[in-house]
């Protein structure tokens, strides 16, 4: 890995932590995962706009396959590792560490060090990149609305269904289509490796989305049953 993506790497950790330290300043009352969320929702958009701008041609977003990387396309890697570096030690202070994210945040941080280090599949692992942040902005929204009093209202379902509908246009159409080309192709065996992980853990992650709106419209469909149901006790009252 060159020196330059080292110290990017080093300066992007330091950057993201000073930014929760300053947003946990700035919302005292507010929990240490709500402060977090800001973050990740800042490195979201920041990920998504610099993807977009290192695309070299959008009749085909994933050309050259199987190339040498751009220094763009280094430069976002660089990022999002620093940023999956500090996310993954603010999750063990936050003490909600699960296992599913924890193996997301490692599969992850080893693809983007092996497409650092090995310096191949920038256009493959930049757009594995845009499929898996596109999506969590309303992630975190969802969550964050809670906190702030808004749950099981239609806002708080209004994101629901953004990010079940965007997560599952990403990375279960495009996803699996980015997976495909990156294990076809002649990348390193690792980096294949880790598009296949990711894969599967977006699925696993997929299922479960597909149990939670399910039984956030089943809840949603009873509650305007009761509603209903008690406009016409009153209206026999009344009568």
């Amino acid at each position: 890995m060159e020196e330059y993506f080292t110290k990017l790497i080093v300066v992007g950790v330091f950057s993201w932590a000073t930014t929760f330290l300053v947003v946990r300043k700035m919302f005292r009352k507010r929990s240490f995962d709500f402060c977090n969320r800001i973050v990740s929702t800042i490195h979201a958009i920041l990920a998504v706009t610099l993807t977009t701008l290192s695309v070299q041609d959008w009749k085909c977003p994933l050309c050259p396959m199987a190339a040498t990387s751009s220094h763009k396309q280094m430069q976002v890697l660089a990022v999002s590792l620093s940023y999956m570096i500090y996310d993954l030690v603010c999750c063990l202070f936050d003490k909600k560490t699960n296992l599913d994210n924890t193996v997301h945040h490692l599969v992850s941080i080893v693809g983007l060090v092996a497409g650092l280090c090995y310096q191949k599949c920038g256009s493959e692992m930049v757009g594995a990149v845009w499929v898996t942040e596109m999506s969590s902005p309303f992630l975190h929204l969802r969550e964050l609305l809670k906190e702030l009093g808004y749950k099981d209202t239609a806002l708080n379902l209004t994101a629901d269904i953004l990010f079940a509908s965007i997560f599952t246009f990403a990375r279960m159409m495009i996803g699996p289509c980015i997976t495909y080309i990156t294990i076809t192709s002649n990348n390193p065996l690792l980096i294949k490796a880790m598009g296949l992980g990711l894969l599967l853990v977006s699925t696993f992650w997929f299922l479960k989305i597909v149990r939670m709106m399910k039984y956030k419209l089943s809840k949603k469909s009873t509650s305007k049953n009761d509603i209903k149901k008690s406009n016409s006790m009153r209206n026999k009252t009344a009568s």
